[in-house]
């Protein structure tokens, strides 16, 4: 299972990047991820906490898969054991014209608990909606 939003935002990559990767200011702007901690370098571990609409707060300590500075986020994160329950997040900046892109927030679910948490699933999906137009207000407010 996926789950996916995008808003196209009118600044360069380079400004998206920064607002996404300054972990410490994610609580003053973000509704759905309420604070990361860790170091944005593929193989290390953050801790990640998030707020669903309408559903119960989580922290989780996914493990980052890949940074692309400027066009790639993505980490990778397990409900106890692997194949229970995984999710692979990506939060990507796609370039479009000159002081344009597109933000794609993703998630693919893996795993035998994933056909039972379809309400915590369309709750996530809500929450990526609430955080790309959140993310779009404070990067072209102050581009």
């Amino acid at each position: 299972m996926r789950i996916r939003h995008e808003v196209e935002i009118g600044a360069p990559a380079a400004r998206v990047w920064t607002i996404l990767t300054e972990f410490d200011s994610h609580p003053d702007w973000n509704p759905f991820i309420r604070s990361i901690s860790g170091e944005a370098r593929a193989g290390s571990r953050l801790e990640v906490r998030i707020q669903p609409p309408g559903g119960r707060g989580m922290t989780f300590r996914p493990t980052v898969r890949a940074v692309q500075p400027g066009r790639e986020l993505r980490w990778l994160g397990r409900l106890l054991v692997p194949g229970l329950f995984d999710g692979e997040h990506a939060l990507r900046i796609e370039p479009l014209d000159e002081g344009r892109v597109r933000f794609v927030q993703e998630e693919s679910f893996a795993g035998l608990l994933v056909p039972l948490l379809g309400g915590a699933l369309r709750r996530t999906e809500e929450g990526f909606v609430q955080m790309n137009e959140a993310l779009k207000r404070r990067v072209e407010r102050g581009a």
